[in-house]
């Protein structure tokens, strides 16, 4: 015997409010012998105040990570605002010339999905993309820089020598100012580390598999390569360069 539940919202309720426990509503309910139209699961859903969206892509954390990221966090928890404030936050992005890592919505009739003015434009194996190494402050960014090859150990400490002193010269870093970099090989490389020790530049310890700083979460920070500001569809890598704006260096 499996019982049919079409119309009431109530009696779904205990199970909605199980589906923030262990996020599988439509198992649990299959499970029960228990059959519930859809339009009713999305109606109870709503009413909960849930929404049907993406899930979001994350790393994958293993027990290690979330400890050494609890850790570091209960170590900076009564950090002052102003230590932050003297960090350099760096990153490296690849920038895709049709956009293939980025989504977009749109309105449009029902059968106007073909229409040029709503639809991506894509090319085979993507059209190509270029990398960029950025930095910022609390305040402000710094350089951004195109790296037009494959990014290596020593071209990696080619682009610090040339740019993050420059940088935290421009955003007006104070005296013992911190720069962070995540735990890519490159940046945790023995002859990186060694380079970074001799330059006395002190470095922030980074746990692995930490979460990407997003500027925009910063007051005053915007990110210059913000697609949601700059829906051109560029045709070359030169194009999409000069679209990145007139903070993006020369090419290293």
């Amino acid at each position: 015997y499996s019982p049919s539940i079409r119309g009431s919202t109530q009696d779904l309720t205990p199970w909605v409010q199980n589906y923030h426990k262990n996020g599988d509503l439509v198992n649990d309910l299959q499970r029960a012998g228990t059959k519930v139209t859809k339009p009713t699961i999305s109606n109870t859903l709503r009413h909960q105040g849930l929404k049907s969206c993406s899930a979001r892509r994350v790393p994958l954390l293993k027990p290690v990570h979330v400890q050494a990221r609890l850790k570091f966090a209960r170590e900076h928890l009564d950090d002052p605002e102003e230590d932050w404030e003297n960090v350099i936050w760096s990153d490296e992005t690849n920038i895709e010339l049709f956009g293939k890592n980025s989504t977009r919505r749109v309105w449009r009739t029902k059968n106007a999905e073909l229409h040029p003015k709503i639809t991506i434009p894509t090319v085979k194996h993507g059209g190509g993309n270029i990398m960029l190494w950025g930095c910022c402050s609390a305040k402000e960014t710094g350089r951004l820089i195109r790296v037009k090859e494959r990014m290596n150990g020593a071209m990696y400490r080619e682009i610090l020598s040339e740019n993050l002193l420059p940088s935290a010269r421009a955003l007006k870093m104070k005296h013992g100012w911190v720069f962070q970099h995540d735990n890519d090989p490159k940046h945790t490389a023995r002859v990186t580390k060694e380079w970074l020790r001799k330059k006395h530049f002190k470095v922030l310890e980074w746990p692995s598999q930490s979460p990407d700083l997003n500027p925009k979460s910063l007051e005053g920070v915007e990110s210059p390569c913000c697609p949601a500001t700059a829906p051109k569809h560029h045709c070359s890598r030169g194009d999409l360069h000069e679209g990145m704006g007139q903070n993006t260096s020369n090419s290293v």
